[in-house]
């Protein structure tokens, strides 16, 4: 297998912007690392849509969940449905222990305690991950590349980089794929229960994450 310093990752993110196709370019991180060197971050919302892609390219690949105990009941219950219907692995990690409000406080401080800190454990000994970041989900993502080193200096795959919402939906129709139902609720882009609102018409699909806190960003994709 090639080794990450002999890595092109610029010539591949062109090769993939030009094909355009998911499933090759999971098949490349596949056939570059082991299986058991990867993982896929979801956060079952939409990008259920994304293990299912993986999921038929690589059949028992690991699929992290960060439980951060403030999720929608909604969205548990996808952790469930997806771990059922798919071949994959599913990690959920242990939330600690609700109660502290620290989102009041300090919303940076909540997240990277229950967010970012569980997917930097999550990402030892990793070569690559894989993630459902798209470019239509915001103005701060609309130069995600389809692959990259992190800041980790691991490789990072985003296969769906360049599709709308469109795309995702016709996808999850064509292959059954069951989507977040606080998606037709009008919850574009979900998150905790404290932090979620839904966004108006007029505004952006991530408007409604964080609200009034001057924030857009978690920490996972920064």
């Amino acid at each position: 297998m090639t080794t990450q310093t002999e890595l092109d990752l610029e010539a591949l993110d062109r090769e993939f912007d030009e094909h355009g196709d998911p499933t090759r370019m999971v098949r490349w991180l596949v056939d570059t690392f082991p299986l058991d060197r990867l993982v896929v971050a979801s956060a079952m919302t939409s990008d259920v849509v994304l293990v299912d892609v993986v999921s038929r390219v690589a059949p028992g690949i690991e699929v992290v969940f960060l439980d951060t105990g403030y999720h929608f009941s909604e969205t548990l219950e996808m952790v469930r449905a997806v771990g059922e219907r798919y071949p994959i692995t599913l990690t959920v990690t242990p939330a600690d222990a609700i109660g502290d409000e620290l989102y009041l406080t300090d919303v940076d401080a909540c997240c990277n305690q229950r967010k970012v800190v569980p997917l930097e454990n999550a990402l030892v000994g990793r070569l690559g991950w894989i993630s459902g970041v798209r470019r239509s989900d915001s103005a701060v993502r609309t130069l995600t590349p389809f692959v990259h080193r992190d800041r980790r200096g691991i490789v990072k795959l985003n296969p769906l980089a360049a599709w709308t919402d469109d795309d995702l939906l016709t996808y999850a129709s064509l292959h059954e794929v069951p989507l977040n139902p606080l998606l037709d609720q009008g919850y574009p882009s979900i998150g905790c229960v404290p932090c979620t609102r839904k966004p108006s018409d007029r505004e952006d699909a991530r408007a409604g994450r964080w609200s009034g806190k001057g924030k857009t960003e978690c920490g996972l994709h920064l």
